[in-house]
């Protein structure tokens, strides 16, 4: 096996910043990694596509070079040729992915490397399964030896396994001549099947792993060579045979279904929540005409249409705290992890409220529009705390509404909680309105950072008890907020353990997951 081993990086200083909080115990998988040893010495072995991601990274490769134009025909036509005889059992891996290869000819390595990382972030990021990030890091809290061991090409697999903390990766690599320039040949031999089973097992050697100690999980049917190597076979989504031979040998097998598609049930889900916007809007319309008030037809909008979505999309809120959301009006906080976090904010406080959103959003068609009717102000994503940028709201709030705001300003990780910034609590102190913390867990269970695609699941929300700002001034203001941002890393590390009565949607499917990959920075080495 081609080998390339760096040491390990250190991680950059965040303190002040960033605040990672541990994850809840969960049951099953994540437990038994939990109790079972440490060190070094037991391994865990992770593919790629179809485990830890939903599909297949060679077909957002693919859908960019589409939309760049930098494919030819004659190239995609060819690759989906061979893709679908290999699918038929009539061409072998080797020529699927040496085609793939001759299509990036004379290009930069360097060049190629960094559009996967772009890809990464704009297409697979989203797609990876936040039960698999889970037990990645379950893995890495043992001080176990986390590899991403994968047929597929480096500039697919190195931006994954820089974001997950992994710092092994055994796959198939690209040939770069001395200009670093690429030939259009993979290193031999093909990572595949039996060969990817060798190179695992090379890299135990080399790094004094015990494979009857280690991990594997996988769900390919050509797996099942390494499936045996290992003391601990964990199938993933498994295809027909892998399956089979699981179910035979007593192989524990986990499916998940909080990625991806979710078939034609899954698309069906979506259609009805864009299509709910339309008649309940219609009926908000009429409310508001039959009684001469604005706001009476946008509550009814705001009441029923996102709870209507998460419902559709088998979407449940398990809250805690539900009491301290009649106190009206107030500036409501929340933690800020994805598209759709503002959707279960809402879905908990209804009706009399208005928020912020970017100027961007704004351009939108249907977001903007819809903002506009809310009477969100629209605010540079550069300077969301200016004076003129918060008057809007300081006026909606003088008026009796709520105002619903993340305070850290932009999405960030769910292992963390970033820095407040001061604008809602300026607009809170200018209004004289309490704050109300709401703190989401777990948004990324049913919906990626950048996607407002949702899947069934299960959101734990915990709402804080109201914090009165009277006597907060400019001087005493950065230890006040720094108080709050408090009780949120504290809710964090320590959550309610009791089942919550408040508001819930129907109930909906399996998806779990808690924290976002452990991200580490430098590169993965390559074995």
């Amino acid at each position: 096996m081609p080998c390339c081993c760096g040491c390990r990086q250190s991680q950059p200083d965040v303190s002040g910043t960033n605040d990672a909080y541990p994850p809840p115990r969960l049951p099953g998988p994540t437990a038994e990694v939990d109790a079972g040893p440490e060190g070094p010495e037991v391994g865990a072995f992770f593919d790629l596509d179809g485990t830890l991601v939903a599909g297949y990274t060679a077909a957002a490769q693919t859908r960019d070079r589409l939309r760049r134009r930098d494919l030819r025909v004659v190239e995609f036509l060819t690759i989906v040729e061979l893709a679908v005889q290999f699918r038929l059992g009539r061409r072998a891996f080797e020529t699927l992915i040496e085609s793939s290869a001759l299509t990036v000819k004379g290009r930069l390595a360097r060049e190629v490397d960094e559009r996967g990382e772009h890809i990464f972030r704009h297409s697979v990021a989203d797609l990876i399964y936040p039960e698999m990030r889970e037990l990645v890091r379950a893995h890495q809290r043992r001080g176990h030896t986390v590899v991403l061991s994968s047929s597929a090409l480096t500039n697919q697999v190195a931006p994954v396994a820089r974001y997950l903390g992994i710092d092994y990766i055994v796959c198939n690599q690209l040939v770069a001549d001395g200009q670093g320039l690429l030939t259009g040949e993979i290193e031999q031999p093909v990572v595949w099947g039996p060969t990817k089973a060798s190179g695992v097992q090379q890299f135990a050697a080399d790094h004094q792993v015990d494979l009857g100690l280690s991990y594997f999980y996988a769900d390919g049917d050509e797996d099942l060579s390494l499936m045996r190597l290992v003391g601990h076979p964990r199938p993933v989504n498994p295809g027909p045979m892998l399956a089979k031979v699981a179910a035979s040998r007593g192989w524990p097998i986990m499916r998940f279904r909080s990625r991806g598609s979710g078939g034609p049930l899954g698309v069906a889900r979506r259609l009805a929540s864009v299509s709910s916007l339309g008649p309940l809007a219609a009926v908000a319309l009429g409310v508001g005409l039959a009684r001469r008030n604005k706001r009476a037809g946008i509550n009814f909008l705001t009441r029923f249409w996102p709870g209507t979505v998460l419902a559709l999309n088998g979407v449940r809120l398990n809250v805690t705290g539900a009491e301290h959301l009649t106190e009206r009006p107030a500036v409501f906080l929340f933690n800020f992890r994805s598209n759709v976090d503002v959707f279960l904010v809402a879905a908990l406080v209804k009706d009399n409220w208005t928020g912020i959103a970017t100027k961007e959003m704004g351009s939108s068609h249907v977001f903007g529009q819809l903002g506009r009717l809310l009477d969100v102000a629209f605010v540079d994503r550069e300077h969301p705390g200016t004076a003129a940028a918060l008057r809007p709201l300081e006026a909606a709030a003088r008026k009796g509404l709520s105002i619903l705001i993340a305070p850290e300003g932009t999405r960030l990780d769910t292992e963390s909680v970033g820095p407040f910034k001061r604008g809602a609590f300026l607009i809170a102190m200018a209004a004289g309105l309490p704050v109300v913390p709401i703190v989401i867990r777990n948004s990324e269970s049913v919906a990626g950072r950048n996607t407002a695609k949702l899947n069934p699941g299960t959101v734990d929300i915990a709402v804080l008890p109201p914090v009165s700002v009277a006597g907060w001034t400019p001087r005493n203001m950065r230890e006040r907020i720094a108080q709050v941002r408090t009780a949120y890393l504290e809710t964090l590390a320590e959550w309610p353990a009791q089942r919550p009565e408040g508001r819930e949607t129907e109930d909906a499917g399996n998806a779990q997951g808690d924290a976002q990959g452990n991200r580490r920075g430098g590169p993965p080495r390559h074995v």
